[in-house]
């Protein structure tokens, strides 16, 4: 069976001309702020934020930074500045004094246990069995191999 495997998948659909569905619909949002502006304000402060609102709008719609758009570009700096800008390493004292502590009791109370025991080796034959179990998902048993 024979696939379409998509390509340019990363370049947006235009709708008109060379403006995509994106740029097309933040133009749309910039028209509508600016016809409200004009239907509210005098002509003095409607012409100041009008060019305010259309240059932002414009920026939105239009410039890359880094290749990606400027949304994404903004988002990342909101990101960037929520952040604190000094990193602080505070060293936990108070979890330091309580392993200390217990281990000061540990040792008054269990000399006798602290005992050394180390654990047996596994040999190059065991984990050939092992293995063999794991590749045979089970089915191979070290006690059926003896009996035969």
């Amino acid at each position: 069976m024979q696939f379409v495997v998509p390509q340019f998948i990363e370049v947006e659909s235009k709708v008109i001309g060379p403006i995509s569905v994106r740029q097309f619909l933040i133009l749309l949002v910039t028209a509508g702020l600016i016809f409200l502006l004009y239907e509210i304000f005098s002509f003095v402060i409607f012409a100041v934020l009008g060019v305010f609102t259309l240059t932002l709008g414009g920026t939105f719609a239009f410039a890359k930074v880094n290749s990606q758009p400027f949304h994404l570009f903004a988002l990342s700096l909101i990101q960037t500045l929520k952040r604190p800008h000094l990193s602080i390493w505070r060293r936990d004292p108070v979890h330091q004094v309580i392993t200390k502590l217990s281990r000061k009791d540990r040792k008054k109370d269990h000399k006798d246990n602290d005992q050394f025991t180390p654990k047996p080796e596994v040999s190059q034959s065991q984990l050939a069995e092992l293995s063999l179990i794991m590749d045979t998902a089970g089915k191979y048993s070290p006690a059926q191999a003896d009996q035969t």
